[in-house]
């Protein structure tokens, strides 16, 4: 979908960071792909946008992350 803008109400793909890597390699949270809703839109930036993300265990709501990470209508794979 080339030509998608963002707008408050458009589901899209987020990918969380995770937690830093400890010295022995391991995360205590790995990133992970995760439904978020965009819940608003810089007016005097357009590429930023806030999101409304949905996980498991709760709610994450960062404001005015830059809209180029993120994919419109892509979702992780579903179970093998």
């Amino acid at each position: 979908m080339p030509d998608q803008r963002p707008s408050v109400g458009r589901i899209v793909h987020y990918v969380s960071h995770g937690t830093p890597v400890r010295s022995d390699g391991s995360q205590a949270f790995a990133s992970a792909c995760r439904a978020a809703i965009v819940t608003e839109v810089a007016a005097d930036d357009p590429g930023r946008v806030g999101l409304a993300v949905l996980n498991p265990t709760g709610q994450f709501s960062p404001r005015l992350c830059f809209f180029a990470v993120l994919q419109w209508g892509r979702w992780p794979p579903g179970p093998a």
